[in-house]
């Protein structure tokens, strides 16, 4: 089914509005299954915030603004795998074809930036641990479409489909994180189509599907969410 068909199904699904049965019961598994996750995993965040600490001798989390639902802005949580001025000066680490990079793609190969035990949180994505705070605050879910910037939103989404991104939270992880991941690109056209199929199937039992899914994607060697 060519995408301009499914992205007219997703566009019907979303003037229709989502199911509130559907929203109510997933915001109640995201809140008990961030909890849940956040005090299994607390003395795993402690030992990541002490190594932060040490390695980088600087704020152990990052807050990064990005569109939330209804466009509303929101501060994701991060563990901070930058140097403190990584974001607001990245032309005093990149080279030009790195900068022409990161002005497309918001991510770097092989970036320099990144300080020392910080590529093992990025490969296995432990630096986004903090985010279930956003998930348990409501700010974001566990599975939808990647948290994204304002310059993304308006670059490379068409107003039709900026409309139905932002009908929803965005997701810990999603389809485009384990399906494509850092070989699907905005420059190929490909990770906005990616993002959008979320849409095509979006429920409860496709959200379990995803989050399935998220583990072994984790560990792909050649991909880093």
């Amino acid at each position: 089914m060519a995408y301009s068909v499914k992205l007219a199904q997703a566009k019907i699904m979303n003037n229709k509005k989502i199911s509130p049965i559907y929203r109510f019961f997933k915001r109640v598994f995201d809140f008990l299954g961030a909890l849940l996750a956040f005090v299994i995993l607390f003395p795993l965040m402690i030992l990541i915030g002490l190594g932060v600490l040490i390695a980088s001798r600087g704020p152990v989390l990052y807050r990064d603004c990005r569109m939330g639902k209804g466009g509303k802005p929101i501060k994701i949580l991060k563990f901070r795998t930058m140097y403190a001025d990584a974001n607001d000066h990245p032309e005093k680490y990149f080279n030009a074809t790195q900068m022409q990079q990161w002005s497309k793609e918001r991510k770097v190969d092989n970036d320099p930036r990144i300080v020392p035990f910080g590529n093992f949180l990025r490969k296995t994505s432990f630096d986004e641990l903090p985010q279930l705070v956003n998930i348990i605050a409501g700010s974001m879910a566990i599975v939808g479409p990647r948290a994204i910037t304002e310059d993304e939103l308006k670059t490379y989404y068409k107003p039709e489909e900026q409309s139905i991104i932002l009908s929803v939270r965005p997701g810990l992880t999603g389809y485009w994180q384990v399906h494509g991941r850092n070989k699907v690109t905005y420059e190929s056209g490909e990770r906005a189509k990616m993002e959008m199929k979320y849409f095509e199937k979006m429920g409860l039992f496709h959200d379990f599907v995803i989050i399935l899914k998220t583990i072994p994607a984790l560990f792909r060697k050649d991909e880093a969410m």
